[in-house]
């Protein structure tokens, strides 16, 4: 206790490895949910999974947003879900995982933008995904992953500021191919 009556909350090395536990849980918890669920909706669209439409249908969908060929937008975005999904779940080659997480985001924020924000059909959706993707790009997967330890484990300001340029150079050759194919 302080001179002034409030509490002082104990430091040292036993409260900053609480924390730090605590921190790897919480990206543990985030990573498995969040990747699970993106890797679920990937294989919606890909294997018609979980009461999906299933190839043919997703890419009949991306043929009407402008995405044409839609076989082929459509598989790229499946795949992109499920795979940056699953290597989150994982927590494996996470700098890479959020890059593909964010940058098939931008393109679902492109394809939803008239719908506003907040609408219902508009972008918030791909929004929250899109901010997951580069907040573990930076903060990485945690203690709980396949990276952590690993000599190609990566994380930090440099990585996060790399996921996200590959990312956006990615969503902008994309956005490039689907306003001139």
């Amino acid at each position: 206790m302080t001179n002034n009556g409030t509490l002082e909350r104990p430091t040292g090395p036993s409260n900053a490895t609480l924390d730090n536990s605590a921190a790897d849980f919480g990206l543990l918890v985030l990573r498995v949910v969040f990747g699970g669920l993106l890797a679920a909706h990937g294989a919606q669209k890909l294997f018609g999974w979980f009461n999906g439409p299933g190839w043919s249908a997703n890419a009949a969908g991306f043929d009407s947003m402008g995405y044409n060929p839609g076989k082929l937008f459509g598989t790229l975005a499946g795949l992109s879900e499920f795979t940056g999904g699953l290597l989150l779940v994982l927590g494996l080659l996470t700098p890479l995982a959020s890059a593909i997480v964010l940058g098939t985001m931008i393109n679902a924020v492109n394809a939803t933008w008239g719908g506003g924000l907040l609408s219902g059909k508009g972008y918030e959706m791909p929004l929250l995904f899109a901010t997951v993707g580069a907040v573990v790009a930076f903060t990485g997967p945690g203690k709980f992953s396949l990276d952590h330890g690993r000599p190609w484990q990566r994380q930090g300001v440099v990585w996060g500021v790399a996921a996200i340029l590959i990312a956006v150079i990615a969503a902008v050759v994309t956005l490039i191919l689907k306003w001139t194919i």
